[in-house]
């Protein structure tokens, strides 16, 4: 075995806390695994993996050795694809936003494939964050700002939203004119996956941004069910308008203080560092920009 497979077994336990999953990533037997970083450890002459019962972590010098192991894989990959030329090729797992796979990712896939055949996608959909180097994923596309500054972030797209409500919940509690009008209202709350607090209805007013949180009966985690909770008449709601143009043009909901827009939601895919020059993450990362692009105003 070359030290090159070597070192992207030692950087794959680190990522995987774990011999196991990173055999299954490396599709290799758990033997090879383990006898790869005891030849590891004997020829560098120290310990590099704190092992327990339950988990695997660096030394101080397993996690110096792992920085530099990943630059320099980062590297090979990137010499070997400008000298061969060749497809990128392998597993690349991924975990995208849920109504903007379906809406945008998921119909555009088949031409991905195509393009790229080397490539078997394996795909995780959800709003919560993800731990991208411990659970073994590869990129991410979130909406909405960024709080993880130890991930590398590309913007791929901007989301227009409105804010809507049924015509139910306004016949009941008025149609709001102004600002102020939102006292007597109350709106679905959604939780953010990080604090459990819900996000507060947004409103540009002459270029400076305005927070209200309105009282509301019924608090939700999913898109989904969001959406749905406003046209069931439970409150006011701000959402993507590429995701309520049916029910905006079917009456089944109402746009309100169309005047005082929300702001736009930024589209970012992150993935870590140790990704960034993936043949097989480049090529995913600038075909989401691509779709997106394609997809217009959002």
């Amino acid at each position: 075995m070359d030290r090159f497979q070597e070192m992207r077994i030692f950087v794959r336990i680190v990522e995987r806390r774990s011999f196991t999953l990173a055999a299954e990533d490396l599709q290799l037997p758990r033997a090879t695994v383990t006898n790869a970083i005891k030849r590891l450890e004997t020829r560098l002459a120290t310990r590099l993996l704190a092992r327990t019962t339950r988990v695997v972590a660096p030394t101080l010098d397993g996690q110096a050795y792992y920085e530099r192991c990943v630059r320099l894989l980062g590297e090979l990959a990137e010499m070997e694809a400008v000298f061969t030329r060749t497809e990128p090729t392998g597993l690349l797992r991924v975990n995208l936003q849920a109504t903007l796979a379906r809406h945008v990712v998921a119909p555009a896939l088949p031409a991905f494939l195509s393009r790229y055949p080397g490539i078997q996608l394996q795909i995780g959909e959800g709003d919560r964050l993800v731990d991208l180097v411990r659970e073994g994923i590869d990129c991410v596309l979130r909406v909405g700002k960024l709080q993880d500054s130890s991930m590398v972030a590309q913007q791929v797209a901007r989301l227009r939203q409105v804010t809507c409500a049924s015509p139910d919940y306004l016949d009941r509690h008025g149609r709001p004119r102004s600002l102020d009008d939102l006292d007597r209202h109350q709106s679905v709350h959604y939780l953010t996956s990080s604090t459990g607090r819900p996000y507060p209805l947004e409103f540009l007013v002459d270029g400076a941004l305005r927070q209200i949180t309105p009282p509301a009966s019924v608090s939700v985690t999913g898109a989904d069910m969001y959406t749905a909770s406003a046209i069931a008449g439970l409150g006011l709601a701000q959402v993507p308008r590429y995701r309520i143009e049916r029910e905006l043009a079917s009456g089944a909901l109402e746009a309100v203080l169309p005047e005082l827009p929300p702001p736009e939601l930024p589209v970012s895919v992150l993935y870590p560092h140790s990704r960034q020059l993936s043949p097989r993450v480049r090529v995913f990362v600038d075909w989401l920009r691509s779709i997106f692009g394609e997809a217009g105003d959002l």
